[in-house]
């Protein structure tokens, strides 16, 4: 059985401004209580330390929830910036949706 799975999909420059809609929408989401956030940010053009900042912020509310939250679909400045700042380790990064979905319901 597939868990409830959210899908967020910002656009844009993930700044300051944009990060702070992306916390109010994952919170939101929080209180329908699903089992796996993801976050496609296959539209994000550029992110800053603001929405750097943000992604672990809403990686740990979901956490303290009992959740669990992905990334998908990263673009390579998105890449590098996750490895200088070695939040690599911490989030999960599927290419892109289809991959994200076919190891989760493999139980991968």
């Amino acid at each position: 059985m597939l868990p409830l799975t959210k899908v967020v999909q910002p656009t844009g420059i993930l700044d300051s401004i944009r990060v702070e809609q992306l916390r109010q929408e994952i919170n939101d989401l929080v209180e329908t209580k699903p089992t796996i956030i993801l976050i496609d940010l296959q539209n994000v053009t550029f992110i800053n330390s603001a929405g750097l900042g943000g992604l672990v912020a809403v990686f740990k509310t979901v956490r303290a929830t009992g959740g669990k939250l992905f990334l998908c679909s990263i673009n390579d400045q998105l890449k590098q910036v996750l490895e200088l700042s070695k939040t690599n380790k911490i989030f999960r990064v599927f290419a892109n949706q289809d991959e994200f979905y076919s190891q989760i319901t493999s139980g991968n």
